[in-house]
């Protein structure tokens, strides 16, 4: 039995866990059933944000590895698949170099196309629109608003910024497109519209593995994303903020 091989594929499931926005618990449990699947006699693995480390045991000799995770988003069909390779493996253990195929197969899967992405992003300010008992007009102006930030949010992405950054200008760009709307008469509430548009910004993902990594007693993990969340949501506000000021001081009423 290889032990780096082992390491490998473990190390390689919990990163792209990580990567892909499962919870810091979620990763440590597939990560535990993977190495148990492949006869390890002892799996130690802990788990934050920004790394993973594991140890194994195998004849009594003791193997570690650690992990730097930099790259974070969300696309929950990669955890769903890697779910259920890990509980494939746990009970049916492939041999090694099958399995570490299978985990770099599911990696490099393509995500929907950018013109899918873009135009679902812009249906859901729409539809948020409409949650917010906003008007029609409100809506459709949500929809390009929508559409402006997930435009912004693409095109700095590929500069790797912070994500204090890049959700301060994706929500200015929401914002000003919002101000224009209700400059030319074409929205009846711009709050509405601004409202609608940035919850394609809101870090409900991150918040959500927050509470549920506190409840399961992942502390450290769960302060980590909570500050996350609070570090995106404050990018927002100031991006929002920074239009609105700008905008009444140099541009005026409406």
């Amino acid at each position: 039995m290889d032990a780096n091989e082992i390491l490998k594929i473990a190390s390689r499931i919990g990163e792209i866990l990580l990567e892909n926005g499962a919870e810091a618990y979620r990763v440590e449990e597939t990560i535990q059933k993977v190495c148990e699947g492949y006869q390890v006699e002892g799996v130690q693995a802990f788990v934050i944000t920004t790394g993973i480390m594991i140890s194994i045991t195998i004849d009594q000799k003791i193997y570690s590895n650690i992990i730097r995770v930099r790259s974070r988003g969300v696309d929950l069909q990669k955890i769903h698949e890697i779910n259920d390779l890990s509980r494939y493996l746990n009970q049916h253990p492939i041999p090694l170099e099958e399995a570490l195929q299978r985990i770099e197969a599911i990696d490099k899967k393509q995500r929907y196309s950018y013109g899918v992405t873009l135009f679902f992003s812009a249906c859901s300010a729409f539809g948020f629109a409409f949650f917010f008992q906003g008007s029609i007009k409100d809506a459709i102006c949500a929809f390009f608003a929508g559409a402006a930030i997930q435009i912004t949010s693409a095109y700095i992405k590929k500069f790797d910024i912070n994500d204090f950054f890049h959700h301060a200008c994706s929500a200015a760009v929401g914002a000003f497109c919002a101000m224009l709307s209700m400059k030319y008469h074409l929205c009846d509430d711009k709050d509405i519209v601004i409202i609608s548009s940035i919850m394609l910004l809101v870090p409900g993902l991150a918040i959500t593995n927050a509470i549920r990594d506190t409840i399961a007693k992942d502390y450290l993990a769960g302060v980590t994303r909570a500050a996350e969340a609070c570090f995106i949501a404050v990018g927002v506000a100031v991006g929002i903020v920074s239009v609105l000021t700008v905008w009444q001081t140099y541009i005026g009423g409406f």
